[in-house]
């Protein structure tokens, strides 16, 4: 593909994120999950607990965080806040990559402080927001998810934009969050943020496509690499610049562009 100028470059991305930004696109995709829910706290936990094991091969994914929903009795929210220790006890057999049962018991007991002390997820990104991102909200985010009791080895499975990464996984999970509904894709559940505090999902795919099409310079998909896709975004549009990962993500996964 020969070099593009700017709006050509607009103009093809555009059409990419209409061709990929349906729900046809959720048939093959992690986002099916909290799909199935229609409570906020449902969604949101869904969201979150899928969005964490979200790496590796896409079918494994959601079989794993199906299997996940099952453990919860397909009420997560409630799970959450109402198990005895008793219920706890399947849940020691998940097993996702390096996420194993006792992480996942972890993220119940942390997810049950967030919600009981913090106004839930939503009331920690509401509180932490920056005006123009919510990096540094991630990273209030796992410090108030392991400032109760904790394991160690659990920290790893949030990742801290502090700490130079590009925290792939919650950026996908504000996207679910924060984008608007209008094609039935993403949730747009909370209202008090904008689509224009959001940085995209940067993954292999995503950076590679990013780096062909001149978005990206930066080698390592990190942090510094996140910001300087953020700038790139933001002038193709200021106000819905993580649309575009529907775009860098279709071409990356389905076109092997």
């Amino acid at each position: 593909m020969s070099k593009l100028n700017f709006s050509e470059l607009k103009e093809f991305l555009d059409a990419k994120v209409v061709q990929y930004n349906t729900p046809d696109f959720i048939g093959s995709d992690p986002l099916q999950i909290p799909h199935r829910y229609s409570l906020k706290e449902d969604v949101e936990i869904s969201s979150f607990l899928t969005a964490t094991i979200a790496w590796g091969n896409r079918k494994s994914i959601i079989n794993n965080a199906n299997r996940l929903m099952t453990l919860m009795d397909d009420a997560p929210y409630q799970f959450v806040m109402q198990h005895q220790p008793n219920d706890l006890e399947p849940l020691k057999s998940f097993v996702h990559r390096t996420f194993n049962g006792l992480d996942c018991i972890q993220f119940i007991e942390s997810l049950k402080h967030i919600y009981t002390n913090h106004n839930g997820l939503e009331g920690i990104f509401n509180t932490h927001a920056e005006t123009d991102s919510l990096q540094g909200a991630i990273h209030q985010l796992k410090q108030h998810f392991f400032e109760i009791d904790h394991l160690q080895s659990t920290q790893k499975h949030i990742s801290d934009p502090l700490k130079k990464s590009a925290a792939k996984r919650i950026n996908m999970f504000l996207r679910w969050m924060v984008r608007p509904n209008d094609t039935k894709v993403d949730f747009g559940l909370w209202t008090q943020l904008s689509p224009s505090q959001l940085s995209c999902p940067l993954d292999v795919h995503s950076g590679n496509v990013a780096r062909k099409l001149g978005l990206l310079k930066r080698v390592q998909n990190d942090a510094r690499a996140l910001a300087e896709l953020d700038v790139s975004l933001r002038k193709l549009d200021s106000n819905d610049p993580v649309k575009y990962d529907f775009a860098l993500f279709g071409l990356g996964v389905f076109e092997k562009f």
